[in-house]
């Protein structure tokens, strides 16, 4: 995806037409991936390293993401359901897709400098990307490829979601010397690109060397994997470790998630009841998720295919990507452009970076210490319109084959049906039991959906985005917030290696108050200084 264009990596290609059809000839098979090759760092020049495959994106389901639909809701493997005692909501394929259209915003990428009163004044759009980028760290699957091949559902043989950086890290210097500096053992790589522009590594046909190649499926998402890199090597230069570094980067990337992601996509006051100290550790109050392996836990559908798609409302039609004196051209960039060829104008990824499409983190990030520019990016409200471009992907994001679905809204409404989410007012519902403060759940007059052949549910990606619009759109409602704390908290909370386990506790460094601005900054990733 634009996934970040959100986590469009993780939506299944529908094609036909009908759910019911998929189901009638069997379920969509995920094409085998190629693995990445490993050859030597090439020369110093700045030419391209060979032979790098290049992603390409949202061509299947996560492996395994079918389990709940195909062996029931009682089973767990890599994926699973929260809410076990629950049926999937399964309305006619022409409710949803007629609801899909609804969901499009009316202004296109030309009219986004125009202010609409729908972006979101408490989100700077940074928090988009960066919640991209903690998907991918999530559902990273790198298992090895015969074991897939074996287990194509994902049953036995799969990694756990951890908040580890495998995307940047991938396995360690030895299986991945490709994400490593030969002449600085422990330092990761970055390189001079064609363009003459730091970037990350690169094979001939522009596709970078990540440990995961979707953090290379746009230019902002591939420049925050630069951040963390340069976090990394930052902790390298003062703790002379790669263990120690290593830790301290994912250290004090986790406690960015926790202080200043969640915060602003779930609001403080959620974490604030769920979140406490025991002794130095930290911990969470989670009712919702309990995998029922703690060792091996499960990603629930309710969260993957729903809540944490709330980012795809988020996303804007263009981006201001740093100051225009930088370049001369304006550095306003599109999601997706409407050129043809191999370099369009727009943040599409698995290419060289280049000047127009450099980031100034300004525009993305509050910074401490820094001036804000006048049009920061801010990200668009949490509601159920989505930008424009997402209602016709490209053909690099999904692949323009006869039936293909490319309207974003469609492809989650229809993937949520297919999977067996169930419906956001028996979600709701379940959660009320044990929470009694809760709301009670909407009603679809309250939702917007007339038609009486809902049967009074809504399908719950589309719940959760209403319900946080209906309360403004600034975070996440009870249900949508609820379901993205649990998991994110309670992952963290199973995590040994993570900072929440730490015997003797973790302070980042500069104190408590440490953010994502204060990450970048001490990285020494792109921030500009407005000129007074």
């Amino acid at each position: 995806m634009l996934a970040g264009s959100a986590l469009l990596a993780a939506a299944t290609v529908i094609t036909g037409g009908a759910s019911e059809a998929l189901a009638a000839t069997g379920p969509v098979q995920v094409p085998t991936p190629t693995p990445t090759p490993r050859p030597p760092v090439g020369p110093a020049d700045g030419s391209p390293l060979p032979g790098v495959a290049r992603s390409r994106h949202a061509v299947g389901d996560p492996r395994g993401s079918d389990v709940v639909a195909r062996f029931g809701r009682a089973r767990e493997a890599r994926f699973g359901t929260m809410f076990k005692q629950l049926t999937g909501f399964a309305p006619d394929d022409d409710l949803l897709v007629g609801l899909s259209e609804r969901m499009v915003e009316a202004r296109g990428a030309e009219d986004d400098i125009r202010p609409d009163g729908l972006d979101n004044p408490d989100m700077p759009a940074g928090f988009i990307y960066l919640g991209q980028f903690i998907d991918h760290d999530m559902t990273r699957d790198a298992t090895p490829l015969a074991d897939q091949r074996v287990d194509p559902r994902g049953l036995t043989n799969f990694d756990t979601p951890r908040f580890d950086l495998g995307s940047v890290y991938g396995g360690g210097p030895t299986a991945n010397p490709e994400l490593y500096d030969p002449q600085r053992p422990g330092y990761l790589l970055l390189r001079q690109n064609a363009n003459g522009l730091e970037d990350l590594p690169r094979g001939a046909n522009g596709s970078a060397f990540v440990g995961d190649p979707r953090n290379d499926e746009n230019l902002i998402i591939a420049q925050m994997q630069m951040a963390f890199i340069k976090l990394h090597n930052h902790f390298m230069d003062t703790e002379k470790n790669f263990t120690r570094a290593r830790q301290q980067t994912r250290w004090h990337y986790q406690w960015v998630i926790v202080n200043d992601f969640l915060p602003h996509v779930v609001g403080r006051q959620l974490l604030d009841e769920m979140i406490f100290a025991l002794g130095r550790r930290t911990r969470a109050r989670t009712l919702f998720y309990r995998p029922g392996n703690p060792l091996r836990p499960m990603m629930p559908i309710e969260y993957s295919v729903a809540a944490y798609r709330w980012g795809h409302s988020g996303i804007r039609a263009e981006y201001e990507m740093h100051d225009t004196s930088l370049s001369p051209n304006p550095a306003v960039l599109p999601i997706f452009s409407t050129e043809t060829g191999p370099n369009p104008r727009d943040l599409r990824g698995s290419r060289p970076l280049f000047t127009d499409a450099t980031v100034d983190w300004n525009y993305f990030f509050d910074i401490p210490g820094v001036r804000p520019p006048d049009d920061r990016n801010m990200a668009r409200l949490i509601d159920t319109q989505v930008a424009r471009p997402l209602h016709d992907l490209p053909d690099s994001v999904v692949a323009h084959t006869p039936g293909a679905i490319i309207a974003l809204a469609q492809r989650n409404l229809l993937r949520g049906k297919r999977l067996g989410l169930p419906s956001g007012q028996d979600v709701a519902a379940a959660m009320r039991t044990r929470v009694p403060t809760m709301p009670a759940p909407l009603t679809n007059d309250r939702l917007g959906l007339a038609d009486p052949r809902w049967g009074g549910k809504a399908p719950l990606w589309f719940y959760c985005l209403r319900e946080a619009e209906l309360d403004g759109g600034r975070r996440l409602g009870p249900v949508g917030g609820r379901i993205v704390a649990e998991v994110i908290l309670g992952l963290m909370q199973i995590d040994l290696g993570s900072y929440w386990n730490s015997p003797a506790g973790f302070t980042p460094v500069g104190g408590p108050s440490f953010r994502m601005g204060d990450l970048l900054r001490l990285a020494g990733a792109p921030v500009v200084v407005p000129a007074s």
